[in-house]
């Protein structure tokens, strides 16, 4: 059942990307849905069903207006950065620190909004990346930021926050970004030439403050480059460029093919809106065709057809319906289902139900108007969230760690959890809670720690009968907190306790025996998995313990 949800660097205070300096890249919406049967038009009073047909579904060629040359990334002279704001000496997080953080959560957190696909622009034309890539500040982090830069005796201009976006090309010039104190911005002209010959590129994100400050380099995940939408029949062959069940999805609408008529299917206070800045993000499941409307449904696995049933969920919505797979940046228009020849459609400002006609010569078609055909695109996004908990640092945030799984090995006397991700580093350690875990760095996608004994959180832990639920979380050397969205649960569990060898032993077998000719050597480049885990019982000081079992949860939503 699916449930409403809802490193490369640069050098301090440049805006030069590497590849130059070497010579050489919602909070917000509810869980609103609808159910859809066929791709067509659409209506104002949108009922649950909808449908995905093809009707009216006519390629337009899209025609973009000379667009104004990118605002050049000027560099920011070193002298600027302040350092009024620093430490004298970077500091190891405390408990105490980590404490008040657990207890507060003033996160900054920053998410790269994007479409999968990308159109190349050719000759002088500029297609325009559409929807345009944006991005969200979450977290009330951000304003304490800008507060106690103020407090430290900064100016305005200085507190102010400003980021820059590019392509991670060293042909074109990142774009400055309009924040200007609000918590989104759109990347309106941004594209690709046909002059790069890049398949697949990643955005980037340069953030710092007006005082020359730097925040870091965030990318976006990574975006496949299309010659222009494919006007075959489609074929799940081409897997990367269908719509799979369960996925993020944007819809937009462009009248007579005019990009200044562009309207994105948005939701604001639990409706859906047309906007021309902003889009929502829609997860799109495909449904039985019997499927009744309710809060809670069934949802199946597969790609997106036309003329099949579909529920858009709106985080930030999705809808569709038919008979060969919907691709990427086809037309389509969504029926509601169980209605009249409905359908949901953009009238000037407004998402109305479009009543369609019948077609006289063709029964099995129905005439829609121009708003009641959407564009569809897969979308994604990158999120990174992060505190920097023992004051201002001298380095930038980034490269930001991401946990994507956990795995617990052994049990009994010393449990040790491998953490499975991206950008790990040697200066990471993982905490429980307010716990710090002695922690193995093995490469940047692996790293062990040895899971604390329950006592360190419940001291009279002989008698907890309660489970312990504590957040996962890495810390840097200086105090930088990423949280991962992940939590560790210790449960009470009756049971004997095996005997398990201690943290030396199990830290040693995760490791590969160095090669004779390689004294030195000790950590094997892959991670290696430890014998079969013993039952999750941990053996403690005190006489007659309750056994552990320990449980491990899946990343939450921010």
């Amino acid at each position: 059942m699916v449930h409403h949800p809802h490193t490369s660097g640069f050098v301090p205070g440049s805006l030069t990307p590497p590849e130059k300096m070497n010579g050489g890249d919602p909070t917000l919406l509810h869980g609103h849905q609808h159910h859809l049967t066929h791709m067509s038009s659409s209506p104002t009073a949108l009922p649950p069903h909808f449908g995905l047909t093809h009707g009216a579904l006519m390629p337009h060629p899209v025609h973009t207006p000379p667009s104004p040359l990118p605002t050049p990334s000027p560099p920011v002279p070193f002298e600027r950065f302040s350092t009024a704001i620093y430490r004298g000496k970077e500091q190891r997080l405390t408990r105490d620190a980590m404490k008040r953080y657990l207890r507060d959560r003033g996160d900054m957190v920053l998410v790269v909004q994007h479409a999968k696909v990308a159109q190349k622009s050719y000759g002088n034309e500029k297609r325009f990346f559409c929807p345009p890539p944006c991005i969200y500040l979450y977290g009330d982090g951000w304003r304490r930021k800008r507060d106690q830069l103020l407090k430290e005796g900064e100016t305005e201009q200085g507190s102010q926050l400003c980021a820059f976006i590019g392509i991670g090309n060293s042909d074109q010039d990142m774009q400055q970004l309009d924040l200007n104190g609000k918590q989104y911005c759109a990347a309106k002209t941004l594209y690709i030439s046909d002059s790069d010959k890049r398949k697949h590129f990643m955005l980037s994100v340069k953030m710092f403050y007006g005082n020359g400050q730097d925040v870091g380099l965030f990318h976006s995940k990574r975006i496949k480059v299309i010659s222009k939408p494919s006007k075959k029949k489609q074929s799940l062959k081409n897997a990367d460029l269908c719509i799979a069940s369960g996925t993020k999805v944007a819809l937009f609408n462009r009248l007579r093919s005019q990009t200044v008529s562009t309207r994105y299917l948005h939701v604001e206070n639990g409706t859906f809106h047309a906007s021309s800045t902003q889009w929502g993000a829609f997860t799109i499941h495909l449904l039985d065709d019997n499927e009744s409307e309710s809060e809670k449904f069934s949802v199946r696995d597969g790609y997106i057809h036309y003329g099949s049933t579909v529920k858009l969920v709106d985080k930030q919505m999705a809808l569709l319906d038919a008979d060969d797979p919907v691709s990427q940046l086809h037309k389509c228009a969504f029926y509601m289902k169980d209605t009249e020849r409905m359908y949901l459609c953009l009238s000037q400002e407004r998402i109305i139900q479009f009543q369609a006609t019948p077609c006289p010569k063709e029964p099995n078609k129905e005439m829609i108007n121009d708003g009641a055909s959407w564009t569809i695109i897969s979308t994604d996004k990158a999120e990174y969230q992060f505190f920097e908990g023992m004051g201002p640092v001298r380095s930038p945030i980034t490269p930001v760690p991401v946990v994507h799984s956990l795995h617990l090995n052994g049990g009994g006397d010393v449990a040790m959890l491998e953490l499975t991700g991206e950008n790990f580093s040697p200066n990471l350690r993982v905490w429980f809670g307010d716990v710090e875990a002695e922690t193995m760095f093995r490469c940047q996608e692996s790293m062990l720690c040895v899971v604390p004994d329950i006592s360190a959180f419940r001291g009279e832990w002989l008698w907890v009968r309660q489970p312990t639920q504590v957040p996962v979380s890495l810390v840097r050397s200086d105090g930088i907190i990423y949280a991962t969205g992940l939590t560790f649960t210790y449960t009470p569990e009756p049971g004997p306790r095996p005997h398990c060898p201690n943290t030396d032993d199990i830290m040693r077998s995760a490791l590969c025996p160095p090669p004779p000719h390689h004294p030195g050597s000790h950590l094997h480049p892959h991670p290696q998995h430890l014998p079969p885990p013993r039952p999750h019982h941990m053996q403690h000081l005190h006489d007659e313990p309750t056994p552990i079992h320990y449980e491990l949860s899946s990343p939450t939503g921010l």
